[in-house]
């Protein structure tokens, strides 16, 4: 009869094969990529966390020592805890440009707004062509297009056009348009499942901002 010792050591021995099968499937997959490219990556959806993940990805350059720049486009009004960590310990390495004015609902001007919006398209566009510069978060920019504050077709020739072949742009914000979509390398979609909001309890610091 065999001991707890034997199936233990049976069971160890089929995950070890399980595994060593799993990374000669990786390698063999991994040695076929080699290309590298600045990719154009979108953050939307419902669901919380689109732009934290882009500030993650500011903190990922930052550690690696490259040059990046964030653009802000409807959150510039508030004082975010990641507005002062990267202005207040990480200036040397990242712009952070505040441009927006507050949500549409708050400054109730169409025209201030779309103002703030090209200003803010203005100084990205800035930032792209600078090849010294890794990555540009435009953060919240798929709000503006959305409202139509920018031109889709103009955002999606500069970036096919302008951007240098190194540098990553990432867009967030909710209701991504399709042609955006279409145009990224690398598309994630945040699902709402749950939400303290939904039950009554504000934005929290830390939490939301």
């Amino acid at each position: 009869m065999p001991t707890d010792t034997d199936t233990s050591s049976a069971t160890d021995a089929r995950h070890a094969s399980k595994m060593a099968k799993k990374k000669a499937a990786r390698d063999k997959i991994m040695a076929t990529k080699s290309g590298e490219k600045g990719l154009i990556i979108v953050h939307t959806g419902p669901g919380k966390g689109k732009s934290s993940s882009g500030f993650g990805m500011i903190l990922r350059c930052i550690a690696h020592g490259m040059p990046c720049a964030v653009v802000q486009f409807i959150k510039g009004a508030w004082d975010t805890g990641e507005r002062r960590l990267l202005t207040e310990n990480f200036g040397d390495l990242c712009q952070f440009h505040a441009m927006g004015e507050g949500f549409t609902w708050e400054t109730q001007d169409r025209e201030r707004d779309i103002a703030a919006a090209r200003a803010g398209w203005e100084k990205a566009k800035e930032l792209i062509r600078d090849p010294s510069i890794r990555m540009v978060l435009l953060d919240e920019i798929n709000i503006a297009l959305r409202y139509d504050y920018l031109d889709l077709a103009e955002v999606l020739a500069f970036l096919a056009e302008e951007k240098p072949p190194l540098t990553h742009v990432v867009l967030t914000g909710r209701n991504a348009a399709e042609g955006l979509i279409e145009a990224a390398d690398l598309v994630t979609e945040m699902t709402l499942v749950k939400h303290p909001f939904r039950s009554g309890i504000k934005g929290q610091p830390g939490v939301e901002f």
